[in-house]
């Protein structure tokens, strides 16, 4: 009777007992959940204090390529097709001088003396490089006399720098973030003289101020910038990026594929011989023509021109 009541008493006492008198070990109590940040459309960040700064892309649909009727348009930009394009991060500006540098310090990487510079109004091949691109620059300008090959070597080092996977954009990828949900020839409208508000061009600046480029197409306007302009100089898209179009040419994932018969309609990557990868968006010296969202140029990977350079692309989350 005795031990039947004192298993009573017992019972009781841990029924009744308010739950932080039985917890009396603090590490046995129940933890917060830590909840993860879930990438939203417009977010930016910042992988590491060095690294570029990523916006967030939304996933949607776009018509890539360029109607028949639209004026300058390349043999090489249709057919126009759909493609559907899954969120991801690009960066918010081209990749610049200083942070191609602080790659190079890092890594001791040798990115080679063969730029093709503007001399006397055309590009000639000499000893120039992403520190000497024949125009003055500062660590703000993007970065030039780069070729397809350096920039691979940046996305890499990027990705075992920050555990995170960076990529060049894909072609579709680049053409749906220029577009910025607009259907225009660019993302400021059709109006290829508005251009100045939005983007370094060739433009009465670069007539009046580069050796040579008086007999060149230009935009009717002026920009201020005969030569490459500090990134971010301009009015940004829709989607927040920054010469989206203008400034220098990006190049992207890409190779070259002389129309859209067979691309992939999921905006991945499309491959072929690699002998030709595609470069978007034209660059400061660079006509109406050139300075269209649906526009395509192309060039050997081991090739470097003062008019080109790149941007990053990640994968989410």
């Amino acid at each position: 009777m005795c031990n039947l009541f004192r298993l009573f008493i017992v019972t009781f006492c841990l029924v009744w007992m308010p739950a932080h008198a039985q917890d009396t070990n603090p590490d046995a109590r129940a933890k917060p959940t830590k909840t993860t940040h879930v990438p939203k459309a417009g977010d930016e960040f910042r992988d590491c204090p060095s690294c570029p700064t990523m916006v967030v892309i939304p996933s949607g649909s776009f018509n890539m390529g360029s109607p028949k009727s639209e004026e300058g348009r390349g043999r090489n930009e249709g057919p126009v097709h759909q493609v559907n394009i899954a969120a991801f991060a690009l960066g918010k500006n081209v990749v610049t001088q200083g942070q191609f540098a602080a790659f190079v310090k890092k890594t001791n990487y040798i990115a080679g003396n063969k730029c093709w510079t503007l001399l006397n109004g055309k590009f000639k091949e000499n000893s120039g490089n992403w520190l000497t691109p024949g125009y003055p620059q500062n660590e703000k300008h993007p970065v030039t006399c780069v070729s397809w090959n350096d920039a691979q070597a940046y996305v890499k080092w990027l990705s075992l720098k920050t555990g995170k996977k960076y990529h060049l954009a894909t072609e579709a990828e680049w053409e749906y973030a220029s577009r910025g949900n607009t259907s225009t020839v660019s993302y400021w409208g059709n109006n290829p003289d508005e251009a100045c508000g939005y983007a370094d061009v060739a433009d009465q600046t670069t007539q009046t101020q580069i050796e040579g480029a008086t007999s060149w197409t230009v935009h009717n306007c002026s920009d201020g910038f005969a030569y490459t302009a500090p990134v971010g100089s301009f009015k940004a898209n829709a989607f927040g990026l920054y010469d989206m179009l203008g400034n220098v040419w990006q190049w992207t994932e890409d190779s070259y594929h002389n129309s859209y018969i067979g691309a992939p309609a999921d905006g991945s990557s499309w491959q072929g011989n690699g002998a030709e990868h595609v470069l978007r968006g034209g660059s400061w010296n660079n006509s109406p023509r050139d300075v269209r969202a649906a526009a395509r140029n192309s060039n050997k990977p081991a090739l470097e021109f003062s008019i080109f350079g790149f941007r990053v692309a990640r994968m989410l989350p």
